[in-house]
């Protein structure tokens, strides 16, 4: 009920590019099937629909792999240093950053044993780190620092700038706490 609204637009705006057709989108290594003529998001892996939020985000994808993705950008930037973050911050912190330095901020290396069952790979970086494929063209890279004498431990969520051409602020705000979620 609560993404009654979202939903029925995200599906608006796929129809109005006329497709006719099904598809497949790939979120976080699982498949799922779009169907626009019943207006339904499955997940392939477990057989039931999307949670509205997912298939939100699904849809938007969606409609802009359709349009055609932007480029990788090749520069990664900080919820902060995107653009139209106004007033997001807080929920940005308290749905993806904060779960992440409750779960690694004592442990940074568990943060690799995502790689085993995620679309990640270990980079360099911080005191652990990870580039997660969360759709196609849509990486994100996660920095776990430890605490020390000077600071607690810390946590951040990198994006490719080319972020803002897929999704509005609100998306990338849940796709964090997705992304949190899932590590």
């Amino acid at each position: 009920m609560v993404y009654d609204i979202a939903i029925n637009k995200a599906w608006e705006g796929l129809a109005e590019l006329n497709t006719g057709r099904n598809f497949s989108v790939t979120f976080f290594g699982d498949e799922y099937s779009v169907e626009p003529a019943k207006k339904q998001v499955l997940s392939l892996a477990c057989n039931v629909p999307a949670k509205d939020f997912t298939a939100i985000l699904i849809l938007h994808y969606l409609a802009q792999e359709i349009k055609g993705l932007p480029a990788l950008a090749g520069q990664w930037l900080t919820f902060r240093e995107l653009a139209g973050i106004e007033g997001y911050e807080p929920a940005f912190r308290k749905r993806a950053i904060e779960p992440l330095i409750s779960k690694y901020g004592s442990n940074p290396q568990g943060l690799f044993n995502v790689t085993g069952r995620l679309p990640a790979k270990k980079v360099e970086g911080a005191d652990a780190a990870v580039i997660l494929e969360a759709f196609k063209g849509v990486p994100a890279l996660i920095k776990i620092w430890s605490q020390d004498e000077e600071f607690s431990s810390d946590a951040n969520i990198y994006f490719d700038a080319s972020i803002v051409k897929i999704f509005c602020t609100e998306d990338i705000v849940v796709l964090a706490g997705i992304i949190a979620g899932k590590l």
